[in-house]
């Protein structure tokens, strides 16, 4: 198992590392510039507006898929028939219950227009995620990893077209950034479908009610998870948006998604570790595998780039938003180590929370996510209207932290993990020296050699501390072939 993790998160981190930052920094942050802070700021609040309430699209299907078929294969053909049907009906549901609350806030009609392409480009998405939880279920994690990908790799193209060709560029407007993902979602998914079909064998489609209950009354508690996740982590945007000022609003929600793009950017790999990592801990407690070497070397691999990530945000925050954005930049670049931080929180729950996911201990994610909610609206709503954006930032971080430390408890107690205290002292010496090797980057002159130094540094540091064992690891790749 932990060959099959190793050597499929490489071609998975290589793959994103080729296409998903591009789009981020290439394509997404020219867009912002391109169009404005406030006009990006309404189309980011609406965005994270279609995600609070999309749940209504899964309702926990996913996970519960991707678990399900993990343990049992031939359940394929028999679910795929009847969840492509219930996908349809949730469907609709999302779309009627996502415009009447948009009307209930006061959405005007330009913010409507745009929705109902993002309320369809979230169709899009959740349909191909539970097509691709298919695949991973059967551990074709190769696959996956090139579908995980082709949206991105498509969006590019066609927004490439868009912003660089000197015809198109003068009439650019967000209304054409959000049609361009449309039409890269239409494709994605048509292909996705196919490949699924390709294993499935054929399928007849079944709008079957029987059904339909028996699976929901088995997958709600997977849907609550995310409905409660999806609060704290994406409704800071449409609080910002909501209570300030109309102009004002937007543009600190623009300027709060500076920063947040970059988080999303490097949270995108723990979501694909974490999509790694569920059909294996599903695998490996159904079978009763010893889980510690797994989970330690998951956890170390997160958590290190997580603290990179972090010390290098925090320490060259300015000089990051600065060469990425036109304006406001020095207001987003504090925002940004603050988020940043948080990424640790975030790393750590991809792999607690997807063990726990994988064990089906619903109840106690519930719990600590509804609290983490509360936390959330309760320091977004305290400290928007004095801090606006940087209000936003701190209530997200301590959601964060606070989330993944009560993960780490659970997991503890439910798995009966002893604590290997050499190896949370070599974690602490980690992040002293890294910060330690941030403090010696600044000295040099160039900003970019200094970055690189640190990140140079800590990556070495890793390996001097034994975090990660290259004999071990290359134990891991696959044997080569004569």
């Amino acid at each position: 198992m932990k060959r099959k993790f190793v050597t499929n998160l490489i071609l998975l981190v290589t793959l994103n590392l080729l296409i998903k930052p591009f789009w981020i920094l290439g394509i997404d942050r020219s867009v912002q510039n391109l169009v404005g802070d406030e006009s990006y700021g309404m189309y980011f609040a609406l965005f994270n507006f279609s995600l609070l309430l999309n749940i209504i699209l899964d309702v926990g299907i996913t996970n519960f898929n991707n678990k399900n078929i993990a343990q049992n294969n031939s359940l394929l053909n028999k679910h795929l028939s009847n969840i492509v049907g219930l996908k349809f009906t949730l469907a609709i549901v999302y779309a009627i219950f996502s415009l009447v609350t948009a009307t209930i806030i006061g959405y005007d009609k330009i913010q409507i227009h745009l929705l109902l392409f993002l309320i369809f480009n979230q169709f899009l998405i959740s349909f191909t995620l539970y097509l691709r939880s298919n695949i991973s279920g059967l551990h074709l994690f190769r696959t996956d990893s090139l579908l995980s990908v082709l949206d991105r790799s498509l969006m590019i193209i066609i927004c490439g077209i868009l912003l660089y060709s000197n015809f198109f560029k003068d009439h650019f407007t967000i209304e054409w950034f959000v049609y361009a993902q449309t039409a890269a979602y239409v494709l994605t998914t048509v292909i996705t479908f196919f490949i699924v079909l390709q294993k499935s064998g054929k399928i007849n489609i079944r709008f079957s009610p029987k059904f339909f209950i028996a699976f929901l009354r088995k997958s709600y508690p997977y849907a609550l998870l995310i409905l409660l996740m999806s609060f704290y982590n994406r409704i800071d945007g449409v609080m910002l948006e909501r209570m300030l000022p109309d102009a004002l609003g937007k543009q600190q929600a623009g300027i709060y998604a500076q920063a947040f793009r970059l988080l999303d950017a490097v949270s995108m790999f723990g979501v694909l570790v974490a999509g790694l990592l569920l059909p294996i801990f599903a695998k490996m407690i159904k079978e009763r595998e010893p889980l510690s070497s797994m989970i330690k070397l998951s956890f170390t691999f997160l958590f290190v780039t997580a603290v990179i990530v972090a010390v290098s945000s925090g320490f060259y925050n300015f000089e990051i938003m600065d060469i990425l954005y036109h304006s406001n930049t020095e207001h987003s670049s504090g925002i940004l180590g603050i988020l940043m931080t948080g990424f640790i929180g975030i790393a750590t729950t991809y792999v607690f929370g997807t063990l726990l996911t994988a064990n089906g201990s619903m109840k106690q994610l519930n719990i600590m996510a509804f609290i983490g909610m509360i936390i959330n609206v309760s320091l977004n709503l305290v400290l928007i209207p004095k801090y606006q954006a940087f209000g936003s930032a701190y209530a997200s971080l301590c959601t964060q932290i606070i989330t993944a430390l009560a993960q780490v408890i659970l997991a503890t107690i439910i798995f009966k993990l002893k604590p290997d205290f050499i190896f949370i002292l070599k974690l602490v010496a980690f992040v002293s020296i890294t910060i330690g090797l941030a403090m010696v980057s600044k000295i040099f002159n160039n900003w970019f050699i200094g970055y690189l130094f640190l990140l140079s540094g800590a990556a070495l540091l890793s390996f001097i501390l034994r975090l990660f064992h290259i004999k071990d690891l290359i134990k891991l790749l696959p044997p080569k072939q004569l």
